[in-house]
């Protein structure tokens, strides 16, 4: 397999894998950005999601957690004041991301791909929140997760 360095490479990754797979890669995107979420439901659904042998009523409680917390945070998106609290809100939209099944996303996506965009977007609030930048981007990170696992 060749070595993901752009975003086309990893979406063609992401689109080749197995549900289960896009779920527990989805998740460890999601975890890689854990340390921005302020609620523990959400941690624990990020757990859920990277357990390959979780049941379906796990995944469904699971989903139903991250998918409310995102829901509830909604509101502070927007806010220009508490950056925060946004990267809280896609930390979760990510865990939700990741969990979601591929058949309730649109054509064009995966559960993956979206929990990776989402954990990109709580990392930029981070940054807007932050003096100082990382040396790694959140995609980069996002490339090595995948190299890693597969």
């Amino acid at each position: 397999m060749p070595i993901i360095t752009n975003d086309r490479d990893l979406r063609d990754v992401l689109n080749g894998l197995t549900d289960i797979q896009q779920r527990i890669i989805g998740a460890s995107f999601a975890k890689s950005v854990l340390h921005l979420s302020r609620n523990e439901w959400v941690r624990r659904s990020v757990e859920i999601a990277q357990n390959p042998d979780a049941s379906e009523a796990e995944l469904q409680d699971a989903l139903k957690a991250a998918k409310g917390y995102a829901a509830k945070t909604y509101t502070d998106c927007g806010k220009d004041t508490d950056w925060l609290a946004q990267a809280d809100h896609f930390v979760a939209a990510s865990a939700a991301a990741a969990l979601t099944s591929t058949d309730r996303l649109a054509q064009k996506t995966n559960p993956a791909w979206a929990a990776a965009v989402h954990a990109r977007m709580a990392k930029d609030c981070e940054a807007m929140q932050e003096e100082e930048g990382e040396m790694e981007t959140e995609a980069q990170r996002q490339y090595r997760i995948v190299n890693d696992s597969l």
